[in-house]
């Protein structure tokens, strides 16, 4: 009986030593070290996770904005010009033309945006060029007339031509123009067509061309 009871007495000691040396209480650690969460790594808990996962929903919004940017950005300003820069050049007959993008063809001035694609890649038709004539035509390309609303293009200023109305893309003070031509007659046209020159293919026809008569009587012909 005494040696049970002994024996009893020394099992409960012995446990409470375990107890002191490996406590278990509400921290829930044990001689290991710390537990691993579930479904985590170790020391991450739930709102460690949460707040990735703001970072990460934060960063895709950041860029779908700037697509959405660009996008409007390209919507307003238009895509850019594939084709270079619009040049000047000089036709045949000395005239303003318009440089094709071959680098070799010279249009006239006045075949630009005329509802023809003269250019082989019809770049002289192109939407930029086009879109709000004359505002939008290059300045090598455009005359203005003595009226404020009229325009011609540049190579239809001193051709002998009355294409402004009122003779002021050939005569000064808006325009100064060279002598008339070895083609053409010098005088005041009596036809609205033409201004101080004629063509010299229309002297003595027995048409009065110029008021003074001088087509018909002074004019040497052609």
């Amino acid at each position: 009986m005494l040696s049970s009871l002994h024996t009893a007495l020394a099992r409960e000691l012995e446990a409470e030593d375990r107890n002191k040396v490996f406590p278990q209480g509400e921290n829930d650690y044990t001689a290991a070290g710390p537990k691993a969460h579930p479904g985590g790594e170790a020391g991450c808990g739930p709102l460690c996770c949460s707040c990735r996962g703001a970072c990460l929903s934060a960063s895709l919004l950041f860029l779908l904005a700037t697509l959405a940017a660009l996008i409007a950005l390209v919507t307003i300003l238009g895509l850019p010009s594939r084709t270079p820069g619009v040049q000047a050049c000089i036709t045949l007959t000395n005239r303003t033309g318009f440089l094709c993008h071959d680098q070799r063809s010279c249009i006239p001035a006045s075949g630009v945006c005329d509802g023809v694609r003269t250019c082989t890649h019809g770049e002289d038709e192109d939407e930029s060029l086009c879109r709000d004539v004359p505002q939008s035509l290059p300045h090598f390309l455009v005359a203005h007339c003595g009226d404020p609303a009229s325009w011609i293009y540049s190579d239809q200023k001193c051709d002998g031509t009355n294409n402004c109305g009122d003779c002021s893309d050939e005569l000064s003070p808006v325009t100064v123009c060279p002598p008339c031509g070895p083609g053409w007659w010098h005088c005041p046209s009596t036809f609205f067509k033409y201004c101080d020159c004629i063509p010299r293919h229309l002297c003595h026809d027995h048409i009065q061309h110029c008021s003074d008569w001088s087509d018909e009587y002074a004019c040497p012909g052609p």
